[in-house]
């Protein structure tokens, strides 16, 4: 006979670890998040559900830094630096980082890399400071030391299930795991952004492709105008990798039957994306091969681990970055960096850009701290694409660059809150600043800004 639901026994868990800071989630937030903790001399650790670091970058095969330059008054200019520097000079020396290319309409820059050296490059950022990493564990919930207080958070392994106690913990996870756990609201837009399953295509011909991503896109325009085929959504990302034989793709978008976005914290509309991905992969793969110059050898060399989850929770912090303020490139005095990346909509069918108002903008918007401090939890922060943000506000700030920023952030912040032993809303923001500045990291302030906050 089925049962609604099953009772288990209670069971004592083992604590197989104390840290000063523990980390949940080693995407591009969390991982600088474990590197200042670590370089501050705090005892770190960094959880992992997958072998590797790098989130969407590596599991999500997305290949690519976005959001680390901004268009500054006409200029393409690398805004964000700190441990991102670092990182990126490890790359360099592992031959895996491409010089930078212009992107969205030749409106701003990115940076193609090569995904096994980022993997590799991650792992000595975080190990060179010290820091602890936990591979293949998932974290699956938390205990409380008081209301406003996380005193473990729990972890399910191959070894089984486990706790890991901190006395200040970093939700990197993404979709606000921690946070939701601990009571912190969080919204969850009806409208979820699509997510994508990214693909590789090697053998390819480079002289004969030339500047094929111009070309892929024509022609599957043309084909849909025409009415032979429809494709998953317009605006199609097909670009070289650092081998130029092998290339990045980015033109897939998932949903569920009803059409709308799957959501990436329901396992069932997970699985669902992930054979619609192959699907959609399988079909334009063979349009792109069929049809444009320099592929005709080409085939799909990888298809990435995971979907690409673009949006779920977005925890309720103590200030809130809006569409409006990422367009207005506006200022705050508690920043913590910059992000110059536009607003990138993944809507039904399509991509909706939307650049700053002004023809001339300085072109980025400042980061406040008070967007990783939840209103709730005294020794939480919560970092990258889950923060403090409208839908508009998170079209933009979630992409690498930015959450590089709020990384090394809240790294630092732990530690100076456990100098202080004062919560996560009391960390001194001048000393903050400093400390930020101090590490090679950019606040943007030498730029008068195009509007300030209120």
């Amino acid at each position: 006979m089925s049962r609604a639901s099953l009772h288990l026994p209670p069971a004592e868990v083992p604590v197989i670890g104390e840290y000063d800071v523990v980390v949940i989630g080693g995407g591009p937030a969390g991982l600088m998040a474990a590197t200042a903790a670590s370089r501050a001399g705090r005892s770190t650790i960094l959880i992992e559900r997958y072998g590797f670091l790098g989130g969407a970058g590596t599991m999500g095969g997305l290949s690519t830094f976005c959001g680390l330059h901004a268009r500054v008054h006409g200029e393409d200019r690398l805004v964000v630096h700190g441990y991102a520097d670092e990182l990126l000079d490890r790359l360099v020396a592992l031959n895996g980082l491409n010089d930078p290319h212009l992107t969205i309409e030749d409106r701003i820059m990115a940076i193609a890399f090569d995904i096994s050296a980022y993997k590799i490059a991650a792992d000595e950022l975080v190990l060179a400071g010290g820091g602890t990493m936990l591979f293949h564990a998932m974290a699956v919930g938390i205990t409380k030391a008081d209301d406003d207080t996380i005193d473990a958070v729990i972890v399910e392994s191959k070894s089984g299930r486990a706790a890991i106690r901190g006395r200040f913990f970093i939700d990197g996870s993404g979709d606000g795991d921690v946070a939701a756990w601990a009571g912190v609201p969080f919204d969850r837009s009806p409208d979820l952004l699509y997510p994508s399953l990214m693909f590789r295509i090697n053998g390819v011909d480079p002289v004969e492709a030339g500047d094929a991503w111009r070309t892929v896109r024509r022609l599957m325009e043309e084909a849909e105008a025409a009415g032979t085929h429809s494709f998953p959504r317009k605006k199609p990302i097909v670009r070289p990798q650092r081998n130029p034989i092998e290339w990045r793709s980015n033109l897939t978008q998932l949903s569920n039957d009803d059409g709308s976005a799957v959501d990436g914290t329901d396992v069932h509309q997970l699985t669902h994306g992930e054979i619609q991905g192959r699907q959609q992969v399988r079909d334009t793969f063979e349009f792109i091969r069929s049809r444009t110059p320099g592929f005709a050898d080409s085939y799909v060399v990888d298809i990435a681990p995971q979907i690409g989850i673009r949006e779920t929770r977005r925890v309720h912090g103590r200030y809130q970055l809006t569409e409006d303020d990422v367009l207005n490139a506006v200022d705050f005095d508690d920043s913590i960096g910059v992000n110059g990346w536009p607003v990138e909509a993944h809507v039904s069918g399509d991509v909706a850009f939307r650049f700053h108002h002004a023809a001339d903008s300085r072109g980025f918007n400042q980061l406040p701290y008070r967007m990783m401090v939840p209103v709730t939890m005294n020794n939480l922060l919560v970092t990258g694409r889950c923060a403090s943000m409208t839908q508009g506000g998170q079209s933009s700030a979630r992409v690498t660059g930015p959450c590089f920023v709020m990384g090394q952030a809240a790294g630092t912040a732990a530690d100076l809150a456990l100098a202080r032993a004062s919560s996560a809303g009391d960390v001194d923001i001048a000393v903050l600043q400093q400390r930020l500045k101090s590490d090679g990291g950019y606040l943007g302030t030498d730029l008068a800004a195009d509007r300030v906050a209120v």
